[in-house]
């Protein structure tokens, strides 16, 4: 690589444990104030049971998020389905606020009808309620679908629940040689499966904006190399392999064009590729090192990290060429920024003392905000509403994922079941 630029209520929840998640999640900061919320078991057809069970997942996305606490089934009074079983006095004796139920009907081989209702227990009325066909295997899919939509309507943003996530992971076998894989796993870790396996290092995942294919640095065959690879069919393309650094790749908002780090002038510079004519663009041209580029969400501008100041600080430029000017002054090393969803702010890599930190700044104040407590966390990537930021980190000795709100009331540690894991990428929504 380049250069690695390199309250609580104690909850302890272990979620998702199962051998179809690659990612083990866990809760290690909930938001105070979460909101109560019960999620009634679902209905299932007599004959031909799904083999998901989607208020279980439902009720796992909205606990993970922080920002919701799932009231448990033992502690329920009843269990309505249909909307004339519903007793509110029932759910506001147990201070619930809000209340979902359901049920899955069978009309076919494989295919479901899954119907909820969102309550306002307090108001007494429906807020939501919604019928989605399904597949089997759409199954998990329709119940992150849910959650997101239950999501949204109680805190008034989109829900990521039906998303993925990119992650490089090392495993070693028996004779401890490592093999690199770059996987791809819905954002609960469910899912997970290998798009490409080297015995060489994988790294800097960057998703194209419709979610179809993964930008990445390969270094097979001894020299790095940017490749473009679809997620389903496994089709790839060599995008560069010049001499030196080909490094950092990441797509444009409209998926055009991708940023990358090239030396192939003898420095590492930022070009701009045009995706589909292959033409490369030179966008800095300077003596220090410039890399990792990040496109703001209107594709107007491209931060960067650069040490030509000395150390490592971030770097703007429009991204049709011009003046540098820099964004960062608060200490010595600030890098790996990319844009929130909204371009209001930016995540990064800051470093305090010898730890090296999350950050969050605010483009219109200048500040940065800390958001994490280890002392390597690195590769922070926004989740596609914003509200959450994933990032690698070590605990026990082992490369994990966490995640923190923006806020920083909610905190996740993502745990492989074997290796390392690191250079997470949240992906686009779904199109």
């Amino acid at each position: 690589m380049l250069i690695k630029w390199v309250q609580t209520l104690g909850l302890s929840l272990l979620l998702m444990v199962s051998a179809h998640a690659d990612l083990t999640i866990e809760i290690t900061q909930g938001s105070e104030g979460a909101l109560p919320i019960a999620i009634v078991p679902f209905q299932q057809p007599v004959t031909g049971a799904p083999t998901q069970n989607v208020d279980q997942i439902v009720t796992s996305d909205l606990a993970r998020s922080g920002r919701f606490q799932p009231l448990p089934v033992a502690d329920m009074l009843s269990r309505p389905v249909q909307p004339n079983q519903v007793d509110f006095r029932d759910w506001r004796a147990l201070n619930v606020e809000n209340l979902v139920i359901g049920q899955v009907d069978a009309k076919g081989p494989g295919a479901f009808d899954v119907s909820f209702r969102l309550y306002d227990v307090y108001r007494g009325e429906q807020i939501l309620g919604y019928t989605l066909q399904a597949s089997a295997d759409e199954l998990r899919s329709t119940s992150h679908r849910i959650a997101d939509l239950i999501y949204e309507t109680l805190t008034g943003n989109k829900g990521a629940f039906d998303t993925r996530i990119a992650y490089v992971t090392s495993i070693a076998d028996q004779t401890g040689k490592p093999t690199i894989h770059l996987r791809v796993a819905d954002a609960d870790g469910y899912n997970p499966s290998s798009i490409v396996s080297s015995s060489d290092p994988i790294m800097s995942p960057s998703w194209s904006p419709d979610g179809q294919k993964i930008a990445y640095v390969s270094f097979e065959n001894g020299r790095s190399s940017i490749y473009v690879q679809e997620i389903y069919t496994g089709a790839r393309e060599k995008l560069t392999s010049f001499k030196g650094i080909n490094g950092a790749p990441v797509w444009s908002p409209d998926g055009t064009k991708i940023a990358l780090t090239l030396s192939k002038g003898g420095n590492p510079d930022i070009y701009i590729m045009d995706v589909r004519s292959k033409k490369l663009t030179q966008l800095t041209s300077h003596w220090a090192i410039d890399t990792e580029p990040a496109w703001s969400p209107d594709g107007r501008f491209i931060v960067y990290t650069s040490d030509r100041g000395g150390n490592p600080q971030i770097y703007r430029v429009e991204a049709d060429g011009g003046k540098a000017y820099r964004m960062t002054f608060e200490g010595k090393y600030n890098a790996k920024a990319s844009y929130s969803p909204d371009g209001k702010q930016l995540t990064l890599v800051t470093r305090v003392g010898e730890d090296y930190r999350i950050g969050l700044m605010d483009l219109r104040t200048r500040d940065i905000r800390l958001l994490s407590t280890g002392d390597l966390d690195e590769s922070p990537s926004f989740a596609p509403n914003g509200d959450m930021i994933i990032y690698a980190t070590r605990n026990k000795n082992r490369g994990v994922l966490a995640a923190v709100s923006t806020d920083g009331r909610v905190e996740q540690r993502l745990v492989l079941q074997a290796g390392d894991v690191r250079e997470p990428a949240w992906s686009p929504f779904h199109q």
